[in-house]
């Protein structure tokens, strides 16, 4: 008896849907796309190889017709799911509810080109209610979702195929471009710009203890001096400046002097201001506020968020996640209402269910992020059937459902005015605050979290003592303080994803794999979570903003990005949108632009960043050389740091890199060549070099070899050098095979090769020791993969909260890495094996774990 097929994107959705539909229905996945435009020319089809634009897998000729193959790997889920079609009387398409899900269905129509009748199934949520209720009311493909996925994919392969190789040539191999990416990565160059330019300045302040007559103290601040403002940090400009000649600057003399001219002084109260104080909860979650407020409260990467949150939708615990709207249904206003007043009581319950503004530019239509069905599971509940990150995840929408449902926090905020004499007669008042919370409402389920805990001050509770105007307090301790002004702080992902959105670049589904790829690329690093751009990223933002400056300028990109949304609601079309961007229309496409452009670019000037100079008048530049970034000033080189961010490399800094000694040191003479030995300091680590390079002769070059890791170049010694450059060492034949063994020092640590095979030592002291016998037993050993290794561990870092398992910080071919034993993460850029903690171990394999399940 024939059955209905159901396809959904993912092996977990489909099996959680196949038991609620039961068995009349043959539940499957396409596992993600099952057709896209060709990755390599190993991918386009033997009919299109001769094609010019065949590479870019569009047809820019003939109204940017795309190219669609399905990859290798898809091509056995392929035809799997063409069989059960064959088996079927009538085929649901059930992907997600948004572009990339209508896309999926429409792919799957194409390529399955079903003979029965095709139903489009959409739902918010996966409970036996929603997924019933969309069988019973499905409907048609939105064909205009459709173009609008695929204007977004051809135009972004547009943008990557013009623009990356223009990036290969004039800064590095395998970077990229992107629609996104590249006005992201300027954010964060622009940030770190502020902060080159920042010049800090110095003030003091004039900090206070009183007590009052009940003996209860309190803290207050110097405001005034003779009824002008003292100068604080608001006051000053980026350049250091105060920003008014109406505000009185202390310095350390003056606010030494002040304080002792107050000290012992008669001090009252002049005013005593009592304000209502309410704070209304935030709306439910959106995809960009989960991921920022996960950051914050959870340290969650958004990378790991968006994965946690995947699998609770296609768990069935919450609705999907990736949507720009904070409305809630009125199934779920009836469950978070009555959860409140089941848990709080009516008195914390909101007197009408809150409706909550959709966000500027939204275009996702879905509800909010909330716990799925009607009546939603306790956290408790939940956490004892998911991991440790997904019962984290849940446990946080579920409080900001809730809370936004709950009463206002109510309470009273005071502001105290106190004023002295000093002994010079000067009038000073100082000034202090206090917030008393009388009612939490909302407040009793959840908090936002907060990035910056000094803007969160502001509320949390301070009490002051009962105090009336004219009462008299005792100056009980008064210290000056000194400060200085703080640079703007680097942005983090929460902050970057809350700035993109600020100015309607990228959507919902996009951020997260944006601050993946910008990361995997080379762009940024981490340092804790401050997103730091490399000098490569500077170069790159230099050259799109001198010669390709639509791409990453944000209001274009914006308008851009509206566009797409109009193709997407059918007011615009695809195809002329398309070829006006890239042909032009008036004025050079990008197309042109490119061919014009690329003869401007100045290679060395978009890859340079002056410093300053030197005492001699020198000029010192930072540059991104393909190999890492390093410092030039005439013929002197020094190589920067990895760990040094833009910011840090002052003039004085660059200064001393370039004047430390090259380390090179010579050894002595090889007793067979006759050749000067020299151990030097080079861009990859130590290593020896047999005679100086003749800068004629590109061809032969030094025999060189890299020191041991126990190795220093200060104690190196000849024969510990002449030893070094005997490798690679012939071992001796094997046995049996007649092949010859060699013992070498590769870049990944000392190993064993014979013909093609190879096999890793665990020393490198065994290069020099290892044996024919040794060497065929290591050989007769399995190959081992990739960070595997039979050293101990370097440090233990705890249990896994995920697997329950120990995390240990390991040495590998490839670098360190941490493990609990069934996944690998390696350390990245700004890790360092002193500094990783047990927390950052642990992000570290949950993002790992979010990749390979993503994959």
């Amino acid at each position: 008896m024939a059955k209905s097929l159901v396809i959904v994107e993912s092996p977990a959705k489909a099996k959680k849907i196949g038991k609620i539909l039961g068995s009349d229905f043959v539940v499957d996945s396409s596992i993600g796309h099952i057709r896209d435009l060709p990755r390599n020319a190993a991918e386009i089809p033997t009919k299109y190889k001769g094609e010019k634009w065949a590479r870019m897998g569009v047809d820019v000729e003939n109204a940017f017709e795309p190219l669609y193959v399905v990859p290798k790997d898809k091509k056995a889920q392929v035809t799997k799911l063409k069989k059960l079609l064959k088996e079927s009387d009538e085929l649901y398409l059930a992907t997600d509810k948004d572009r990339e899900g209508e896309a999926i269905a429409w792919h799957l129509l194409e390529v399955l080109k079903p003979k029965v009748d095709v139903k489009r199934m959409v739902f918010n949520e996966i409970t036996e209610d929603a997924i019933h209720n969309a069988l019973e009311n499905s409907g048609h493909l939105d064909q205009n979702l459709v173009d609008a996925q695929e204007t977004r994919r051809i135009l972004d392969r547009l943008v990557g195929y013009e623009v990356s190789p223009v990036l290969w040539k004039m800064v590095r191999p395998k970077l990229s471009a992107g629609r996104v990416q590249s006005p992201a990565v300027r954010i964060i160059v622009q940030r770190e710009r502020e902060r080159i330019a920042f010049v800090s300045a110095s003030y003091f302040s004039i900090d206070a203890v009183f007590e009052t007559a009940e003996r209860e103290m309190f803290d207050a601040k110097l405001l005034t001096i003779d009824e002008k403002k003292i100068a604080t940090g608001k006051d000053f400009n980026p350049a250091g400046e105060l920003k008014s000649r109406k505000v009185v600057l202390l310095d350390e003399g003056a606010a030494e002097d002040l304080k002792q001219k107050l000290t012992g002084q008669p001090f009252s109260v002049t005013d005593v201001d009592r304000k209502p104080y309410t704070r209304r909860p935030k709306a439910p979650f959106r995809t960009s506020t989960l991921q920022q407020d996960a950051l914050r409260s959870l340290r969650f990467s958004s990378s790991r968020t968006m994965s946690a949150a995947q699998r609770l939708y296609e768990n069935g615990f919450i609705t999907y996640m990736r949507t720009d709207s904070t409305t809630l249904s009125e199934t779920a206003l009836a469950a978070a209402r009555n959860q409140v007043a089941g848990l709080y009581g009516n008195e914390y319950l909101h007197d009408q269910p809150r409706i909550y503004g959709t966000a500027k530019g939204a275009q996702e239509a879905h509800e909010a992020i909330r716990p799925a069905g009607d009546a939603f599971q306790m956290p408790t509940d939940v956490a004892k059937q998911v991991n440790s990150d997904e019962a984290k995840l849940y446990e946080l929408i579920w409080k900001r459902t809730i809370a936004s449902q709950m009463a206002d926090a109510k309470g009273e905020r005071v502001v105290v005015r106190i004023a002295g004499e000093a002994t010079d007669g000067r009038a000073t008042v100082f000034g202090a605050s206090g917030l008393t919370i009388t009612f939490p409402g909302f407040m009793r389920a959840y908090v936002e979290g907060s990035d910056n805990p000094e803007a969160d001050l502001d509320d949390k509770e301070k009490h002051l003592p009962p105090m009336v105007e004219d009462d008299d307090v005792t100056a009980i301790k008064i210290d000056a303080v000194g400060h200085d002004t703080k640079p703007p702080a680097r942005y983090n992902e929460a902050s970057l994803i809350e700035r993109l959105e600020e100015l309607g670049i990228g959507r919902p589904s996009t951020y997260a794999s944006i601050i993946s790829t910008i990361q995997d690329r080379g762009y940024v690093w981490k340092r804790g979570a401050a997103l730091i751009p490399s000098f490569t990223a500077f170069a790159t933002v230099g050259l799109l903003e001198q010669h390709f400056s639509d791409l990453v300028d944000y209001e274009f990109t914006a308008r851009m990005e509206a566009d797409l949304d109009d193709i997407a609601s059918g007011d615009t079309e695809s195809r002329p949108w398309l070829r006006k961007f890239y042909l032009g229309n008036g004025s050079p496409g990008l197309a042109q632009m490119v061919v014009d452009r690329l003869g401007e670019i100045d290679a060395r000037q978009v890859n340079s960043f002056p410093i300053g100079e030197d005492p001699d008048g020198h000029l010192i530049e930072a540059r991104a050389g393909r190999y890492g970034p390093f410092l030039s000033r005439g013929e002197d080189t020094a190589p920067i740091p990895d760990d040094m961010a833009p910011d840090e490399l002052t003039l004085e800094v660059a200064i001393e890199l370039l004047n430390r000694p090259s380390g090179d040191k010579i050894l002595g003479t090889d007793p067979e060549s006759g050749l000067t030995v020299i151990a030097k300091n080079g861009r990859f680590g130590p290593y020896v070099q047999l005679g100086e390079a003749d800068p004629a002769d590109k061809k032969n070059k030094p025999k060189t070899a890299s020191l041991f890791k126990s190795m220093e170049v200060d104690s190196l010694s000849l024969d510990q050098a002449l030893q070094l450059l005997t490798l690679p060492r012939i071992v001796g034949v094997h046995p049996e095979t007649g092949e010859e063994i060699q013992a070498l020092n590769g870049r990944y640590g000392p190993y064993l090769k014979m013909g093609s095979d190879s096999r890793s030592l665990e020393s490198e002291e065994e290069l020099f020791t290892v044996t024919v016998p040794k060497a065929v037993e290591v050989f007769a050993q399995p190959k081992r993969r990739r960070g595997q290794s039979a050293q101990g561990p370097l440090k233990e870092l705890g249990e896994d909260p995920d697997t329950k398992k120990p995390i240990v910080l390991k040495e590998g071919r490839f670098g360190p890495y941490v493990t609990d034993g069934e996944t690998n993460a390696s350390l990245r850029k700004g890790d360092t094996i002193e500094n990783v903690s047990p927390e950052r171990a642990q992000e570290l394999l949950a993002e790992r774990r979010a990749k390979l399940a993503n994959k």
